[in-house]
């Protein structure tokens, strides 16, 4: 099988002998990761799988103009969300049961013969990005360079977003309401967002002050930020510059290439 030519590649999609071919070109494998979760009255419960599965595709999409096999797997829909909680609709795993399903995912990729996948995860919950990176030392540790994760928080990707990105106060505001005008535009109640007042309470700030929910943190319709202040041109602006972030994490942990 040479790549494919028409896009996207599911693994969901493949016959069994699709995928034999397929593993036989060492493709990186895109996981992307979501939850089900309040996005405040304007976004939808599934936004951060929508926001991952977006990225995926571009990346994807990068990979196949030079060449480079990949594939697009299941997202994993349901993390950790401890801090929209008190929200309907919001379903929440423990923390252990949500490092438990991702790493029975990836070793069951390993078993199955895929030797390079690439964690996409759009929700930001820092327990749940704490739980990713203890998995990927553990896996790393056991397998070598198996697991990518491309980690919009560290420093070195975070300082390439929005400004409203790097104050931390971002959920639902104008960063992700932006991303989904461009992932998923029909889901975006535009009306809505568009008449929600600025939420400026500083969320990392109430965290370290030992708030564990969004009301506690100020966020008491589940959004902080500017949601009214997004659109379409500062979607696909953040979403290029994702795309960098992943791009470059799959040539340093993989030795993908990649032309700046």
């Amino acid at each position: 099988m040479s790549a494919p030519a028409a896009l996207p590649c599911r693994l969901t999609e493949l016959t069994y002998p699709e995928a034999a071919e397929l593993l036989a070109l060492e493709p990186v494998v895109f996981l992307p990761m979501g939850s089900v979760e309040a996005h405040g009255p304007h976004l939808p419960l599934g936004t951060d799988s929508f926001l991952s599965e977006s990225l995926a595709e571009r990346a994807h999409a990068a990979l196949h103009r030079i060449g480079q096999a990949s594939v697009i797997a299941p997202t994993i829909s349901y993390a950790l969300t401890h801090f929209a909680s008190e929200f309907a609709g919001t379903v929440s795993l423990s923390a252990e049961a949500a490092v438990m399903q991702l790493r029975g995912v990836v070793l069951g990729m390993l078993a199955a013969g895929f030797r390079r996948i690439a964690l996409v995860n759009s929700h930001l919950e820092p327990a749940h990005i704490a739980g990713i990176r203890q998995l990927v030392a553990e896996i790393t540790a056991a397998h070598g360079p198996v697991l990518a994760f491309p980690d919009q928080t560290a420093k070195r990707w975070a300082r390439t977003l929005s400004a409203e990105y790097k104050s931390g106060s971002c959920h639902a505001g104008s960063y992700e309401t932006s991303l989904l005008l461009v992932a998923r535009p029909e889901l975006c109640r535009t009306a809505i967002s568009r008449a929600l007042p600025q939420n400026p309470s500083d969320f990392l700030a109430h965290v370290r002050a030992g708030a564990t929910t969004f009301v506690q943190a100020g966020g008491d319709r589940a959004y902080f930020g500017q949601p009214a202040a997004a659109s379409a041109v500062e979607g696909e602006d953040q979403l290029a510059r994702l795309l960098t972030m992943v791009l470059v994490t799959l040539h340093e942990t993989f030795g993908t290439p990649y032309t700046p």
